[in-house]
């Protein structure tokens, strides 16, 4: 009698290595699932070339999710795929549950999006699960919303200090640039030049070769412990993007007891709403106004509150949310273990 085939893993997480952001959310997300109790496979893309266009830099990239997703199906046989990102399923080849952050509908406007668009309308309907990083991650939808969606958000806990680390807080304001463009870099360069005082200091991360200047430090690439170190040693966490489709960076503040200071930008960005909740004078389109206000006026207990507003997000409420509302819709037989 031959033997029965080796049981594959419960869940395949097919992601697109696109940016820093994704490729943390999808490892946190394998995370949250082996938290859960089920098995994890892992199929991302690796580095992506650079084209012109987002229509033809999001078909390059769908196009390698899809050649990854395959090989991994044949090589793992999972019991359920699930599409890290609406561009992983564009070009799908089999139907999975999608974890979505925004809808190509609001970031891909015009001709940006001009294939996007319409496929993402097919992909949203035919997926036996859609999962959505915030509750504002479908308003764009234009067709009816499904019935089948479960709010999952990247899972963000505090970091833990080193032993021995003071806990100081002797960063006046930090900044993350990882995208210099997404992130307005120079307009939060230019606005600590506005409303910086004598002796205070900005700290910018995640860019390399930013000259020095008055006020301002370079801490540049950092790893990920590191970089949390920071937001450890950081009053205020100035975010002023162009649109925040989730934004891990400033909810990584907030658990880390940093005050957000942020414009209101456009996009889900789940953390513009826990800040208006925690002090609504730091989020302003006058962004110097809500950093001003947030080292100048702390508001009480800040942190505290934070943490609270955070537990949604933490790795232990996600893997909870798996379990109870995720697993036993895609994985065959969850129930009966």
């Amino acid at each position: 009698m031959s033997a029965s085939p080796a049981r594959g893993p419960d869940v395949l997480l097919v992601n697109v290595d696109s940016t820093g952001g994704w490729t943390v959310a999808a490892r946190e997300l394998a995370s949250a699932f082996e938290a859960a109790g089920a098995s994890v496979a892992v199929a991302g893309t690796g580095p992506v070339p650079l084209v012109r266009t987002y229509a033809l830099t999001d078909l390059t990239q769908a196009w390698m999710a899809r050649q990854a997703c395959r090989r991994a199906v044949a090589a793992h046989r999972p019991a359920a795929i699930v599409y890290c990102s609406m561009l992983a399923a564009l070009l799908w080849p089999a139907p999975g549950t999608i974890w979505l952050d925004a809808l190509a509908a609001e970031n891909r406007p015009g001709r940006h999006g001009v294939w996007q668009r319409v496929v993402e309308k097919r992909r949203v309907a035919q997926a036996p699960l859609v999962l959505t990083m915030g509750e504002r991650s479908l308003d764009s939808l234009t067709t009816p919303r499904p019935g089948h969606v479960v709010v999952v958000p990247v899972p963000v806990d505090a970091s833990l200090p080193a032993p021995g680390a003071s806990g100081q807080r002797d960063i006046d304001v930090l900044a993350y640039a990882g995208n210099p463009e997404k992130k307005r870099l120079d307009f939060v360069l230019a606005t600590w030049a506005r409303v910086r005082r004598p002796g205070e200091r900005l700290v910018i991360a995640g860019i390399d070769g930013l000259a020095p200047r008055t006020g301002v430090e370079v801490a540049g690439r950092l790893p990920g412990h590191e970089y949390r170190a920071l937001l450890r040693r950081a009053r205020v966490f100035a975010h002023a993007p162009t649109r925040e489709d989730y934004g891990i960076a400033p909810l990584e503040a907030l658990a880390d007891g940093c005050l957000l200071a942020t414009t209101p930008a456009p996009g889900p960005y789940p953390a513009r709403e826990l800040a208006r909740a925690l002090d609504p004078r730091l989020v302003d389109e006058d962004l110097g106004a809500a950093v001003r206000a947030a080292l100048d006026d702390p508001s009480p207990g800040y942190a505290a509150r934070a943490a609270e507003l955070m537990a949604p997000f933490s790795r232990r409420a996600v893997a909870r949310t798996l379990t109870a509302d995720v697993l036993p819709r895609i994985v065959p037989a969850w129930l009966d273990r």
